[in-house]
């Protein structure tokens, strides 16, 4: 295989993993809005950058401990591009929670939301243009 098309691969399996980071944090955002007015209700986000870069070094050192096997019986790493993908949501921190023990501040829920969706776009329209870029060099255009 040569350079590019690892390279290729690999910048693939990275956008892959962002969008799949960003549509679980979307998820949880949505949760979290859904979630406003329930007692107790405790607001969780995910920290894309160190989910992301955990995903990209996990990819790394699977496909590294893939080759690394010398043995049937050695446990290889957890397969897939997004394999062992889910990030760890965690509770979100900084506001004052309501009387009733809810900590959702609904301004910040939808201005999250609105920032992940643009980002969650941006990263379809990269994974449009490197298919496009593909297609093109197959065409010879």
């Amino acid at each position: 295989m040569s350079a590019n098309k690892i390279q290729g691969a690999n910048e693939l399996a990275s956008l892959q993993s962002a969008l799949s980071l960003r549509a679980q944090r979307q998820q949880l955002i949505a949760s979290n809005i859904a979630n406003a007015d329930t007692p107790n209700f405790k607001a969780r986000d995910v920290d894309f950058k160190s989910a992301f870069e955990t995903a990209v070094g996990k990819r790394a050192s699977a496909s590294m401990d893939g080759m690394a096997r010398t043995n049937e019986r050695h446990l290889g790493g957890t397969g897939g591009a997004a394999g062992g993908l889910a990030a760890k949501a965690q509770y979100r921190t900084g506001s004052q929670g309501n009387l009733d023990g809810n900590t959702v501040d609904i301004e910040v829920e939808r201005a999250a939301f609105a920032e992940n969706a643009v980002q969650y776009e941006a990263t379809l329209t990269f994974v449009n243009d490197y298919f496009r870029q593909l297609t093109q060099a197959t065409n010879g255009q």
